[in-house]
Order: structure tokens, then sequence, then C-alpha cells
């Protein structure tokens, strides 16, 4: 039995699928005299040439965003973003993924799921409708078993417990800074602003923006009352006596 190829995407398998058949190309199958490869000139010469457009390899269906912001897609829901609620949507359900458009945006891209009954959320959709709703943070099923990194949690826990309330709501305002910024620049920024203690949402926006745009970050220290203050003195001549040690003593 010949065994069942393994890859770790479409692509990989691909690549690999065209690297096979390349290599064939030199051989000869069954009792044809002309190898793989000279056939395959021949047919191409008797074949109409490729249309101009592209085709995209995909199922499109016609559907309708839920109350929840969920699509439905052959029995499973996919979550797109809040705002989109109660409007007409293309899905394009692909081989590996789910992309769901409304008019010509693309609103929502998943792995496709090949369950039945399932749900699959990015939490990123949710997070506007929860920053009005700060209490539903740790309640909200999208965002159970958010796999984030351990400095998210420590930062929310700063900030609760010098804001209280509202340091959830910083918190969740920084998670919001992930629907435009990678997840590690966020993550370095929220290690930064912890290190020089600047905990807060606009700290941890402006280092992230400050890495992006590879320039020092713009914090307004007045926002930071417990940071230490420098304070710059005139020099005096005397000073300088302290660099000579038969004077200092």
């Amino acid at each position: 039995m010949v065994p069942i190829p393994q890859a770790a995407s479409y692509d990989d398998f691909n690549a690999e699928l065209e690297r096979r058949c390349r290599a064939r190309q030199e051989e000869r199958a069954g009792r044809h005299s002309q190898t793989i490869g000279e056939r395959l000139v021949a047919d191409l010469a008797a074949m109409r040439p490729l249309p101009s457009g592209t085709f995209e390899p995909c199922e499109t269906r016609i559907a309708r965003v839920s109350s929840t912001a969920l699509v439905r897609y052959r029995t499973n829901d996919y979550s797109v973003p809040t705002r989109y609620g109660f409007q007409d949507v293309v899905v394009k359900g692909f081989v590996d993924q789910v992309v769901i458009l409304c008019g010509s945006e693309e609103i929502a891209r998943h792995p496709r799921c090949y369950g039945e009954a399932m749900f699959v959320a990015n939490p990123l959709h949710y997070l506007a409708l929860i920053e009005t709703k700060p209490g539903a943070l740790d309640q909200a099923a999208a965002l159970q078993g958010w796999d984030l990194p351990e400095v998210f949690q420590h930062l929310r826990h700063l900030l609760e417990a010098r804001m209280g309330n509202k340091g959830k709501r910083e918190f969740i305002q920084v998670l919001r800074l992930l629907e435009a910024i990678p997840m590690e620049v966020v993550t370095l920024a929220i290690n930064e602003a912890i290190h020089i203690g600047a905990i807060g949402f606009d700290a941890v926006k402006q280092i992230a923006l400050a890495r992006i745009e590879r320039r020092p970050a713009r914090l307004d220290l007045a926002s930071y009352p417990h940071l230490p203050k420098m304070e710059v003195k005139t020099t005096r001549a005397a000073d300088y006596a302290t660099l000579l040690p038969e004077l200092a003593a």
C-alpha cells in the first residue's frame, strides 16, 4: 500500500506534489516510448490556452450575520466583527479556510472546520463590544482558551490593582491593539512598559508604535507620577574637585 502523504500545510503539500511530478518527467509510463515530459509537451500544444481571469477554488454561498456576530457555513458557525451584525455576507469555503466578505471587503478569515455544530471564533472580533461591557471580559465564550503570553495577565493584574474597574477597561484597550499590531510587538511593548513602571494603555500603545516606526517612545511622564524623576543641576566648579583624589580627601 502507498502511504498517505503527510505535510504541514496545503502549500507544503502542493510544493511536494509539484516536485515529485517534475521528478517523474524523465520516466516512461506503461508502454509509451516517449517520456512523461515529452508527452506533456505534446498535450500542452493541443490544449486550449488558460483563461485570462483567475478562478478561486472555493464554494461560494450567501449568508446572514446573526445577532451574536456568527455566520453559518456547512453546519459550523464562524465569527465576524460585531459591527457587521444582521448584514448579508458572502462566504467562500476553501479546502483549508473560510473567508467571509461584506460587499467587496473581507471581514473574517478562519481555518476551515470539518466537524459539526462547531463554534470557530476570533477573540478580536468581540473586543469592541466587550470594551463597552468590561464585566463580560471573563464570561465571553469567544475569549475562553485564548492563548495569550503570560505578560498580558500580569499587566491586567497591575492595571486593576492600580485603577480598579477602569484598569480592566484599559486592559481591553491593550487587547484591541492586536487588531492592528502584531502580537510579538504588543508583547514586547507590554514588557517594556512594565519594566519602566509605565503601567497603562497609552504607554503600551506609544511603545508599540515606536517599535514599528523605529523611533524612541514619547511618553507623557505626567501620567505616571510614580516614576523616578530626573533632576539636572547646574554644574559648579567645585564639583570637579571630586575627580581629584588628593583634593577630595
